[in-house]
């Protein structure tokens, strides 16, 4: 059964689905990977509570890890690229191409690339910390505004007002 429920956030109106393995999906308002509830998606939130409670701390600035079952559905490739997402440290940001290193591929910014854009957990998995190698700021699922205000709250440690 795939719970699901919506967050107010300063990025917007996010839906959340869980499971009882965990949480399984983050969807922003707009942007490129905009998610609706399936009709044998169940409403409710005692599946997600907890997510929605680190996701506010976070928005506030009072968490910078996450300590949340996860449970998002993906290639090898995909949960492998994931879990390296997971390890860069809060206010930081590197390159795709250093992502491809991390994972012991260095040729495979590319698909690093595409994994980093197809991740169903945004904000969790920190995708928002990868950035092109000339520094500028590229894709996101949610939208170059959200990357940025993401990343301006990490790294100048100021909460983001509730939109």
């Amino acid at each position: 059964m795939v719970q699901y429920s919506y967050m107010k956030s300063p990025v917007g109106k996010l839906l959340l689905t869980g499971t009882e393995a965990g949480l399984k999906l983050i969807s922003f308002p707009k942007g490129k990977q905009t998610c609706t509830p399936e009709a044998d998606w169940q409403k409710g939130d005692n599946l997600l509570r907890e997510a929605i409670r680190q996701l506010d701390a976070y928005f506030t600035g009072r968490r910078k890890i996450f300590d949340l079952a996860l449970d998002p559905e993906g290639t090898p490739f995909q949960l492998n690229v994931w879990q390296a997402l997971r390890d860069i440290p809060y206010g930081e940001t590197i390159s795709y191409g250093e992502l491809a290193r991390r994972i012991g591929n260095p040729r495979s910014s590319r698909a690093v690339g595409a994994a980093n854009g197809s991740n169903p957990l945004p904000i969790v998995i920190p995708c928002h910390r990868v950035i092109g190698a000339s520094g500028k700021l590229t894709g996101y699922g949610g939208g170059l505004e959200i990357k940025k205000a993401l990343l301006t709250l990490e790294q100048q440690q100021t909460p983001l007002p509730l939109t």
